[in-house]
């Protein structure tokens, strides 16, 4: 019988056994980042004129170790499929032909290989069950064992080893994918920061959908727009009533998420009825929120404002807020979508706080950047108002540039208008009469 030497590449330390106890000549040979060189070290030990390179993440079971290339394939390379994927980790080498050959910069470079299927079965990757949405904070954290690892599920299929082991994502999210143990040199802050990403589009899978989240805070059109949210989608939707303070209410949402993220739909969107709920978060991007438009129905404009957010649970609560707007002052993303049309305008005191709080906003903006986005806003909301409860728009745009002249910008003050009833108590001793 030929030389063996076996490739121990981590995970598998009983098939390793299990092989030296069934072909006691067998050696194990640390394996060092690809199958060439590996090869090479095999070789130049070798005291037979052929000799097999068997892998440790391979079954071997009625493997024929018996088998010889007829004459006219005793110079090739035979290499045995490693389930389906033809770049395999079973060679038969003949020593003298890859001596010949051994300074190819790959192996793919081999002049002659014969390839043989079927070929050997692998034996499976562990599988790491993300606790979090972050698998950038997982897989830096995790010990590599065997040269890949499944993320939540794995799926019939069988990376390529022999050099640049790229990381694969079986659905939209990337949250069903297999990571090779090399990635973990370069991760900083998301999996992208790994150059070698393929998407397997053909064989997506299907994620769960993000559960929906309603929250209102006595809003007059509330339960209306409720009633056409469950009709539109079919679906459950989970509610929060009545929380004092915008960030609670959104802790209150993330504890009720059974999904790393959630679709928050605040009570004055009226959500588009061709909204598709199966949109989802890319996983491989550092954890953020994700903002959709929505359209403004006394202004006319169109952005994040009062719309739909996909907010990331882990990150929510997580956050300590400091800023004036509770998104923002965590990654976010903005999603180009319009989410539906925000009726912010049925009633005087909701109209007038809802332009406040958003100018508020767009003044410390402008204060801090003098985005150039953020004063064509300011200029939209302050003098453009048709519609319902037209009047209190403007007024609320106007109050809050008045106010915020007033306190000088000063962050305290500033912070008082995340808070409904503070709000609330300002309408009032603006417009008692109201």
């Amino acid at each position: 019988m030929f030389d063996i030497f076996i490739m121990d590449m981590g995970g598998h330390d009983a098939n390793v056994q299990n092989l030296q106890t069934l072909y006691p000549h067998s050696r194990v040979v640390r394996y060092y980042d690809n199958h060439l060189d590996t090869l090479k070290r095999c070789v130049a030990r070798s005291r037979t004129p052929y000799c097999w390179v068997i892998a440790s993440c391979c079954s071997y079971f009625d493997f024929d170790f018996d088998y010889k290339p007829v004459p006219w394939e005793s110079t090739q390379l035979h290499c045995w499929h490693s389930g389906h994927e033809k770049f395999g980790d079973t060679f038969l080498v003949n020593v003298s032909e890859f001596g010949n050959q051994k300074d190819i910069p790959l192996l793919e470079w081999y002049k002659d290989v014969n390839w043989h299927y079927p070929g050997v079965p692998r034996l499976p990757w562990p599988v790491l069950e993300t606790t979090s949405e972050d698998i950038t904070a997982e897989l830096k954290n995790y010990k590599f064992d065997a040269p890949y690892v499944w993320i939540n599920q794995r799926v019939d299929f069988h990376p390529p080893l022999w050099n640049k082991r790229a990381f694969y994502s079986f659905n939209d999210a990337g949250s069903i994918s297999v990571a090779p143990r090399d990635i973990q040199a370069h991760l900083v802050s998301q999996i992208y920061d790994y150059p070698y990403i393929i998407k397997q589009k053909q064989e997506y899978l299907t994620p769960d959908l993000l559960d929906i989240i309603y929250i209102s805070n006595g809003e007059i059109n509330a339960e209306e727009m409720y009633e056409h949210l469950v009709n539109t989608t079919g679906r459950e939707i989970k509610r929060v009533q009545n929380i004092d303070g915008r960030d609670n209410a959104f802790k209150v949402a993330a504890e009720m998420s059974s999904t790393p993220w959630f679709f928050k739909i605040p009570a004055k969107l009226k959500v588009k009825e061709d909204f598709d709920w199966s949109w989802q978060p890319d996983w491989l991007q550092q954890s953020k929120h994700y903002i959709f438009h929505a359209q403004n129905p006394v202004n006319g404009l169109e952005y994040g404002h009062m719309a739909m957010v996909a907010y990331n649970k882990k990150l929510v609560l997580d956050t300590d807020l400091q800023g004036l707007d509770f998104t923002l002052s965590q990654p976010h993303a903005v999603v180009p979508l319009l989410s539906g049309t925000a009726y912010y305008n049925a009633d005087p005191l909701m109209t007038w706080r809802t332009a406040f709080r958003e100018v508020i906003k767009l003044k410390d903006d402008i204060t801090k950047t003098n985005s150039v986005e953020s004063n064509y806003r300011l200029d939209v909301w302050t003098n453009d108002a048709t519609g319902n409860n037209a009047e209190w728009s403007l007024r609320g745009a106007n109050d809050a540039v008045a106010y915020y002249s007033q306190v000088n910008g000063d962050h305290k003050e500033l912070m008082r208008s995340f808070n409904w009833q503070w709000l609330k108590e300002y309408f009032d001793s603006i417009y008692p009469t109201i």
